[in-house]
């Protein structure tokens, strides 16, 4: 077997939640190309479809599956919905994610809350679920952390965002210590500032501190992560659960 075959998920079956733009788009088209199929999971159906249709037409295996991953009984639709049309999903990507850049004091209760549910509760129950599930035969579940749960970003304040990243690194840690023993490894991604929607890397506000200020001075690109997604679900690192892996340019160097 040599190297190259490490990273091949033919035959392999993917959920990728918030699948439907920016990083998890990218995600979903990279573990499609590896071999995957693959089941954009989100809300904005429509949005889903036009995803899956690019993935179809250019020779991959896809579905869309609405789905608001804040309910916890979600979950467990999702996941059955998925292994009828598919079969036993083998790698969960906890993607989906929220963020609203308000300092303390002006934290609301309900952008508090709409952060947590997104960014925790809606990842623990689908990682329960897919736990459950994975437990007899094995399996990947890779959440999306961020350099934010690592650093205090500046110059905006986003701590409701950074306590949830926190708490995702810490819960990808505890289960993969729990279910090491069933053959699922939980691994984390901890991307640095990628140019979406969700980042504004060119904004004047923004710039001198995310940008000029980082080694390599510039922002990532959505599709420059794919290959570690493909990595992290992929045999290539069977031997690697609990792993915070830090893509980010060399920001948190400083």
């Amino acid at each position: 077997m040599n190297v190259m075959s490490q990273f091949d998920l033919s035959g392999k079956v993917a959920i990728v939640t918030g699948g439907n733009g920016g990083l998890g788009e990218a995600f979903a088209h990279a573990l499609a190309e590896a071999g995957a199929q693959v089941a954009i999971a989100a809300r904005g159906h429509a949005r889903s479809l036009e995803v899956v249709k690019a993935l179809q037409d250019a020779g991959h295996c896809a579905i869309a599956v609405e789905v608001d991953i804040t309910q916890p009984e979600a979950a467990d639709t999702l996941l059955d919905e998925v292994e009828a049309a598919l079969g036993p999903v083998d790698i969960f990507l906890n993607n989906a994610g929220a963020c609203h850049h308000a300092p303390a004091l002006d934290v609301t209760p309900e952008q508090w809350r709409d952060i947590f549910d997104i960014n925790v509760h809606g990842l623990w129950y689908c990682a329960q679920a897919a736990g459950r599930r994975m437990q007899s035969r094995g399996g990947v579940i890779i959440n999306i952390g961020s350099i934010s749960a690592m650093i205090v970003n500046r110059p905006q304040m986003q701590p409701a965002y950074n306590a949830s990243k926190a708490a995702v690194h810490q819960l990808t840690k505890s289960l993969a210590a729990e279910w090491a023993p069933y053959g699922i490894r939980v691994n984390a991604l901890a991307p640095g500032y990628v140019k979406t929607s969700m980042a504004p890397v060119d904004d004047p506000r923004f710039k001198p501190r995310w940008i000029d200020d980082a080694p390599m001075q510039r922002a990532a690109t959505p599709k420059e992560l794919g290959p570690t997604i493909v990595y992290m679900a992929s045999n290539a690192s069977s031997f690697m659960t609990g792993s915070i892996v830090v893509v980010d340019g060399g920001y948190t160097l400083w």
